[in-house]
């Protein structure tokens, strides 16, 4: 989806969403970031539901970004770099589907960007099990706590973990 001044929008999860939102507020690019959650079904639900695994929805980043400067495919890129997209339901020592591998598109031309880099992606050879990435369609997105908005900028930390 593109706004008004011609930015666009994106939204990724890749485990935990502390992590992902410090990879992509690195982006050259990259105008905003959010971390929150989509694709499950309760409206505005807490850390707390999400975690609670009763909700369905995972920890996404939503990524602002100026298509002039980055392009989605870049983002794309990176997304892959920055975990592993054959673990299912997990990332590292996070377990549960709140931390799947999951690009939720905006749009057709987002859909069919997504399709091609996880299908290069699998057959790259860098993997030995399958690309588990989910690939849907973009649907409400609820923002996070704002204690988890710039969680590393705002707590001098550069890892959780993985």
């Amino acid at each position: 989806m593109v706004n008004e001044s011609g930015l666009k929008e994106a939204a990724f999860g890749a485990g935990c969403f502390w992590h992902v939102e410090a990879e992509f507020m690195e982006v050259k690019g990259v105008i905003s970031t959010e971390v929150g959650f989509m694709g499950g079904t309760k409206e505005n639900p807490s850390y707390r539901d999400v975690c609670g695994k009763r909700t369905g929805h995972a920890e996404v980043v939503h990524v602002l970004f100026d298509p002039n400067i980055v392009s989605y495919n870049e983002l794309l890129k990176v997304f892959f770099m920055i975990h592993d997209p054959t673990q299912l339901n997990r990332q590292g020592p996070d377990h549960g589907d709140q931390y799947r591998s999951v690009i939720f598109y905006y749009g057709e031309e987002q859909r069919k960007l997504a399709e091609e880099a996880k299908k290069g992606e699998g057959s790259a050879g860098k993997h030995a099990d399958p690309v588990v990435t989910e690939i849907s369609p973009a649907s409400a997105f609820w923002r996070a706590e704002e204690y988890h908005q710039k969680y590393f900028q705002k707590n001098k930390v550069r890892s959780c973990g993985l």
